[in-house]
C-alpha cells in the first residue's frame, strides 16, 4: 500500500511538471478555456470557417465569426455545436485542437494535457462519447467530462457537497440547464432547447413579420444585448436596425425598441419559466425549504437579459440571485475541479477511458 502511494505521488508530480491541466466550457455560442495556474486564457465564439475546395480550416473563433454572412461560396463559416451537441465531429475536433494548442503556445510541456470538459445535463452516452473522442483526437492525454450545471455551481462556490439544496439555472447559447443539487449530486434537472440562440431566432422572425425586413443572426444578437428586457423599463431603450427590405429587396434602416424585443421573445421566455416551475414542483419538500431560504441562482450569458431575475422572482415567489460574472461560471468551475480532481470523481459523468459513469 505504501509503495503504491509513493508511486502515485511520483506520477502526480511528474504529470504536473510535463503536462498542462485544461478546463473547457464547450458552449454552443462561446467556448472558454481555463489553464491551471493561469486562469481563463481563451474566450472564443464557437465558430469555424473552412475552405470547401481544400477541406482545410481557414479560421477559428473570433476571426471565423467575423466571416459569417461575408464569405465567398467556397468558404463556409459554421457553428459545429447545435443545442449543446456536436453536429460536425471533424470540425469540432479541429476547433478543440486549435484551442488546446493556442492555450499552450507559451508553455513547454512534453505530454498532452489533462482536459476537463463541461457538457449540458441530460447528454446521452453517444453524445458523451462524441465529445470524448473529439477531445482525445485533438491531443489530450487524459479526459474527464462533467455536467455544466454542476460545474457552474462549483464555479459559483455553491455548497454542492453539503446536505443543502441549491437550484441553478444555466442559460447558455443552445440550451438551458435547470438543476437542483444536493450532497454532490443532481436531485432533479431539466435540459431545455430554449436559450440565447432561440431568442435570436424569435427576434429574426418577429422583425420579418412585423417590419418585412430580413436581418441576420449577429444583428439579432446585438439587438437582444443592447435593448432586450423581459419587463417594461423605467427608461425605454431604442436601437437602429439595418436589414434587407423583403418588398423592395433594397437595404433599409429603422428604429426598434425594447417593447418589440419583449414581444418577440415572450413565447420562448414562457417555455423557459414554465420549465423552472416544473423542476420546483417535483423537488422534495425538505429541499424546497432550503430553496426558499437560499433562492435560485442564475448563470450563463442568457441570465444577463434585463429584469429576468425580477420576473422569475415574481413567478416563483423565491429569491433569485444573478451570480457574479455568469459568463465564466463553468470555466471557473473546471479550474476548481482540476485542482482536486480526486475529490470530485463522483460527480464526473465519464471516466478516463471514455466510459459513461451515468446510470
Amino acid at each position: 500500500m505504501k509503495k503504491r502511494n509513493i508511486i502515485e505521488k511520483i506520477e502526480k508530480k511528474f504529470k504536473n511538471l510535463f503536462s498542462n491541466d485544461i478546463g473547457i466550457d464547450l458552449g454552443t455560442a462561446n467556448t472558454l478555456v481555463y489553464v491551471r495556474g493561469r486562469g481563463i486564457v481563451l474566450n472564443e465564439p464557437t465558430v469555424v470557417a473552412f475552405n470547401e475546395k481544400t477541406g482545410r480550416v481557414v479560421a477559428v473563433g473570433r476571426q471565423a465569426q467575423k466571416m459569417i454572412g461575408r464569405t465567398p461560396s467556397h468558404i463556409t463559416a459554421v457553428r459545429p455545436l447545435v443545442e449543446g451537441v456536436i453536429s460536425d465531429f471533424e470540425i469540432t475536433e479541429e476547433m478543440i485542437s486549435y484551442l488546446i494548442n493556442k492555450s499552450q503556445e507559451n508553455s513547454k510541456k512534453m505530454m498532452g494535457p489533462r482536459v476537463l470538459v463541461g457538457v449540458p445535463s441530460g447528454i446521452t452516452n453517444v453524445e458523451t462519447r462524441a465529445v470524448y473522442d473529439a477531445v482525445k483526437n485533438a491531443g489530450a492525454r487524459e479526459i474527464h467530462i462533467i455536467e455544466e450545471p454542476m460545474v457552474a455551481a462549483i464555479g459559483d462556490r455553491l455548497p454542492i457537497k453539503d446536505a443543502i439544496g441549491s437550484v441553478i439555472v444555466d442559460i447558455g447559447g443552445g440550451t438551458t440547464d435547470i438543476a437542483v443539487i444536493s450532497l454532490g449530486g443532481i436531485v432533479n434537472s431539466k435540459n431545455l432547447k430554449v436559450a440565447g440562440d432561440r431568442l435570436n431566432e424569435d427576434i429574426i422572425q418577429y422583425v420579418r413579420n412585423k417590419f418585412k425586413i430580413l436581418i441576420g443572426e449577429k444583428t439579432a444578437e446585438r439587438l437582444k444585448i443592447d435593448i432586450g428586457s423581459v419587463l417594461p423599463l423605467d427608461e425605454p431603450l431604442e436601437a437602429t436596425m439595418r436589414g434587407r427590405d423583403l418588398v423592395t429587396g433594397l437595404p433599409r434602416e429603422i428604429k426598434i425598441n425594447d417593447t418589440h424585443i419583449r414581444k418577440a421573445i415572450s413565447p420562448s421566455l414562457v417555455l423557459l419559466l414554465d420549465a423552472v416551475k416544473e423542476v420546483l414542483e417535483i423537488t422534495p419538500p425538505e429541499i424546497i425549504s432550503d430553496i426558499l431560504n437560499r433562492g435560485i441562482f442564475l448563470t450563463g450569458g442568457g441570465s444577463l437579459l434585463r429584469q429576468l431575475d425580477v420576473l422569475l422572482n415574481e413567478l416563483t415567489k423565491v429569491p433569485v440571485h444573478l451570480v457574479d460574472d455568469p459568463l465564466t461560471s463553468v470555466a471557473r468551475g473546471t479550474g476548481i475541479v482540476l485542482e482536486e480532481i480526486g475529490d470530485y470523481k463522483e460527480i464526473l459523468i465519464c471516466d478516463e477511458d471514455g466510459i459513461s459513469l451515468k446510470e
